[in-house]
């Protein structure tokens, strides 16, 4: 039998109402677009809240009003938050830390590396920003630890060749946590700043040949994800479904698209195309090794 394809919808993150009036922003908003795009096809569902860095009780509120009317109208759905601010590792999880303790989460984010993120400017070069997103070797640990701690899947973010190199040492010592899906981001544009990407491995079959090559035998769930770009529409997506992956779409990875329920039932179309059928909830948790509780 084909194995089916997870889809994870990425609702909205840091694309603004401003840049696409049709990105979900508020608990409400991003409840009934998780809903519209498990109907459509997705299984997992990540969101980022309106009040990213507001106290932990005031963010953990605007999750859980986001995830428990998902949970009551769609029970199995898989969802995950975005990392919290903070100067500590403590700090920026702590919210997933209440989330999963309260059953409203059965994932979290775990970045096995350090990147310089952004697009060229204008003029060819390199954003005048002094910004680097930062995961410290004793920051991934503390991530990996709390997947297991709290039962919850790793959902991994590799935005960098050497990203992968983690988690495959983590594997080979027996250490990743059950439920791990790892997305392989492939840079179409700048992300935190628009322009050519200068970061990451460019959406051309070289870098979707290194990837798998790394992988290898591994057995790791692994899903492609076009960052600034129209995954749906991408000849590589076309061939990563073809050579096993899962897929992420949605507008944090779009932000010129159409509607998130809209990309979501373009990619399970593709999938059909394809010939692989889209996971269910059962397929997900079955695929991810995940276990049964936060379904009710």
């Amino acid at each position: 039998m084909t194995a089916p394809v997870i889809i994870e919808a990425a609702l909205n993150g840091i694309t603004s109402r401003a840049h696409n009036p049709r990105v979900p922003v508020q608990p409400d908003e991003l409840a009934r677009d998780a809903v519209a795009c498990v109907d459509a096809g997705a299984t997992i569902v990540h969101t980022h809240a309106h009040n990213l860095g507001a106290p932990v009780d005031e963010l953990v509120q605007a999750y859980a009003d986001c995830y428990e009317p998902v949970l009551a109208a769609r029970p199995g759905t898989v969802l995950y938050p975005t990392v919290g601010l903070g100067t500590s590792a403590a700090a920026r999880h702590q919210h997933a830390i209440e989330l999963a303790t309260s059953g409203l989460i059965r994932q979290t984010f775990v970045d096995p590396g350090s990147v310089n993120l952004g697009g060229a400017e204008p003029d060819g070069l390199p954003p005048p920003i002094d910004y680097v997103y930062t995961n410290s070797f004793l920051d991934i640990r503390y991530g990996f630890d709390l997947c297991v701690r709290h039962d919850l899947g790793a959902s991994i973010a590799v935005f960098e060749p050497g990203f992968l190199q983690v988690v495959l040492a983590y594997h080979e010592a027996g250490a990743l946590p059950p439920g791990t899906l790892v997305k392989l981001y492939f840079a179409a544009g700048g992300y935190l700043t628009r322009g050519r990407a200068l970061w990451g491995v460019p959406p051309i079959t070289e870098g979707l040949d290194l990837y798998t090559a790394m992988l290898g035998d591994t057995g790791i769930p692994w899903a492609v994800a076009l960052i600034d770009g129209d995954a749906v529409g991408h000849p590589l997506v076309r061939d990563a479904l073809e050579r096993g992956a899962h897929l992420r779409v949605g507008l944090e990875d779009q932000p010129d698209g159409p509607h998130n329920a809209e990309i979501v039932a373009a990619a399970a179309a593709l999938c059909a195309d394809v010939g692989r059928p889209v996971a269910t909830p059962a397929d997900t948790e079955r695929l991810l090794g995940l276990g049964a509780h936060g379904d009710a």
